[in-house]
């Protein structure tokens, strides 16, 4: 009889013993909470300056491709699509911002006081998205 209390008092010790309070769990589900939404943040901030510098190369290489053929033709393209036509490109990339390739904004040159019945061109492009980057400028001013 004294051996069956002793029993069930150690079952009930290794009972409480074998798992974990509830207070315990919620500070772990708390800290896994935490580290995870820390960890989320800096993804979503990754892909985002991803995007910010495939932006900016892509500008940088269709302006070249514009300076490119105004240098060797003489004169601006009329369109983008010029760029691809004459081989100076091999596609009018998509803007990262809006995955589109219609969202490009042009500049057109001004007209040529030597030739003024000259059509002025693309002597410049610039990002179609709306918005501001990570340091503060936005996207239209690139």
């Amino acid at each position: 009889m004294i051996g069956d209390v002793v029993d069930r008092r150690s079952a009930i010790v290794d009972r409480r013993e074998a798992g974990f309070t509830l207070i315990e769990l919620l500070v772990v589900i708390t800290l896994i909470m935490t580290l995870a939404g820390i960890a989320l943040a800096t993804y979503s901030r990754s892909i985002i300056r991803a995007k910010e510098a495939t932006l900016k190369e892509d500008l940088y290489h269709m302006n070249d491709a514009l300076d490119q053929y105004n240098a060797d033709k003489g004169h601006f393209p009329p369109d983008l699509a010029a760029l691809v036509t004459d081989g100076y490109m091999r596609q009018i990339p998509k803007d990262p911002m809006t995955q589109s390739s219609d969202t490009w904004q042009t500049v057109m040159s001004d007209v040529d006081p030597s030739n003024p019945s000259a059509a002025p061109g693309v002597s410049a492009v610039k990002s179609g998205a709306e918005g501001t980057a990570l340091d503060g400028s936005n996207y239209s001013d690139w």
